[in-house]
Formats: C-alpha cells, structure tokens, sequence
C-alpha cells in the first residue's frame, strides 16, 4: 500500500510567553478574536483553549472584570493648567471611559472605584 501526502503538516509549538502575549492582544485596538486568530494563523477555539489553559495554570488573571491602565498628562496640559490659576469647572472633572462593547460611560472623576467597577461592569453586561 502506498501513501500520498497531500499537504505540510504544520505543528507549531507555541511557548507560555507566546500564548499569553496571543491572548493578551485581544482587545487591544478593538482587536477580537476572530482578527487575533487570523493574524496569528489559528483558530480561535485554540485561542480560547489557551485562555482557559493559562487561567487555570496561573499564567493569566483570572479576572475577567475591568483592567485599570495608567494615565498620564502632556507636558503642555500641565503647562496650561499651572498658567491657569482659576477655579477648574465641574465640566473638566469628567471622564468618559470606552468599553470592549463600545459603549461608552461618563462619570465624574471623583466617583468611588468600586462603583465605577459595577457601573461598567452592568454597561459591558447589558
């Protein structure tokens, strides 16, 4: 009996740092899965099982909730705002912060984090 291959086998092996930084760029620029998935030649089930794998091994937070990223001003902003030595307006003091789900939601800026964290936690759900 004789055997015919019909195409190349293409076994990758993908390290823990590979993966993470896979899955991690979802999201990222409004990037889903299924654009993650094409970009890196996968299916987006593996991308899924990934997850699932690197969650459960620790590698991943399993906080599926709201990531907090740092913000920092322009030299300029801070220039102006030292220039400006009137009151600031309640209108400066809000935030408008953009969803995965592209909703957005407009808070003012002291509000507590645990109630912002429910607040677009319930915005994502609906």
């Amino acid at each position: 009996m004789r055997g015919e291959i019909l195409g190349l086998e293409r076994r990758r092996r993908w390290s823990d740092d590979e993966k993470l930084a896979i899955v991690r760029s979802i999201g990222v620029d409004g990037l889903t899965v299924t654009q993650v998935a094409q970009r890196y030649d996968l299916k987006r089930q593996q991308l899924y099982a990934w997850r699932h794998d690197l969650k459960r091994r620790g590698l991943l937070s399993s906080a599926t909730g709201t990531m907090f990223l740092p913000v920092g001003f322009l030299e300029a902003d801070l220039c102006h705002q030292q220039e400006s030595h009137q009151p600031r307006v309640a209108q400066d003091d809000r935030v408008e912060v953009v969803l995965r789900n592209g909703r957005s939601l407009r808070v003012v800026g002291d509000v507590n984090v645990a109630t912002l964290v429910r607040l677009m936690n319930a915005v994502e759900a609906s």
